[in-house]
């Protein structure tokens, strides 16, 4: 199994900061059956655990920062001995995955049935993920161009539902016919795509002063999607190129681990109480 997620999602491709791998288990157990997760948190675990998987195969690192001790006194070390109790194996193929061609972002693109597709961000010349249509995040065209604001109610309902949804900036009426997207957190690819020429970009986890700027500096529409839903679709590819390749049998976390809870939108204008005099 090891074996077949590197030959996909070699480690060499991951970032320098990233840690991605083989985190608990021993490489040459039998697997038989594998959960496919964006996150490892106490709610994915148990779902793992109630599933009876030899192992999970997770987006998002446990452990990306060095650490001193898993001892059971934070959730992270609860989880590493739950997982070694339980025999559970972890691996994460997580930037590695964002810039493998089909990746991350390729599933993120089919949701939208983006053709012509080109990476967003390209490695750089030398680096062990550079050539071979690898780079983070897609470029492609819509089937039919719409409105930014048709746009944004599409997305919604295509990509995995959060309480987050999904919000743009931009001008609503504003047609998009190019659009780029990136799973995960992409605000730092933003002068990617004003270079690339798009109407539109979709990504997640935009701050509010650089998404302010980049619009000011002319830049396209922006549309800011829940961090999970925006990676959630890969898991789909994930599990069959698992499936396909080793035979295992693969589920699908569905759990939505998007930490924002809840929504409220402002009543409308007609809704709100008339102004009363005293």
């Amino acid at each position: 199994m090891v074996a077949e997620l590197e030959r996909r999602y070699p480690p060499a491709w991951a970032e320098d900061w990233d840690r991605v791998g083989l985190v608990l288990g021993e490489p040459g157990a039998l697997v038989r059956r594998v959960l496919c997760v964006v996150d490892v948190v106490p709610e994915t675990v148990a779902e793992a655990l109630d599933a009876g998987v030899d192992m999970i195969v997770a987006h998002h690192p446990l452990l990306l920062r060095g650490v001193s001790s898993v001892a059971p006194t934070t959730f992270k070390g609860r989880i590493v001995h739950q997982l070694i109790r339980s025999d559970v194996a972890l691996y994460v193929a997580h930037t590695n995955a964002d810039v493998a061609d089909p990746g991350v972002s390729d599933a993120l693109a089919a949701r939208f049935g983006l053709t012509g597709l080109r990476p967003l961000h390209r490695p750089a010349p030398g680096s062990p993920a550079h050539g071979g249509g690898r780079g983070i995040g897609r470029v492609g065209e819509l089937p039919e161009p719409m409105t930014l604001a048709e746009l944004t109610r599409h997305a919604a309902a295509v990509l995995p539902a959060t309480a987050w949804g999904v919000r743009a900036a931009g001008d609503p009426g504003r047609m998009v016919r190019t659009l780029a997207v990136s799973g995960g957190s992409g605000d730092s690819f933003l002068a990617d795509a004003t270079a690339a020429g798009v109407d539109a970009f979709l990504t997640a986890d935009l701050r509010h002063h650089p998404a302010g700027e980049h619009l000011a500096a002319g830049g396209p529409a922006l549309l800011d999607a829940a961090h999970w839903a925006t990676e959630r679709p890969w898991l789909d590819d994930l599990a069959a190129l698992l499936r396909e390749a080793t035979g295992v049998e693969t589920l699908v976390s569905d759990l939505d681990t998007d930490p924002w809870t809840v929504h409220a939108a402002p009543p409308a204008a007609d809704d709100k109480e008339p102004d009363r005099e005293g």
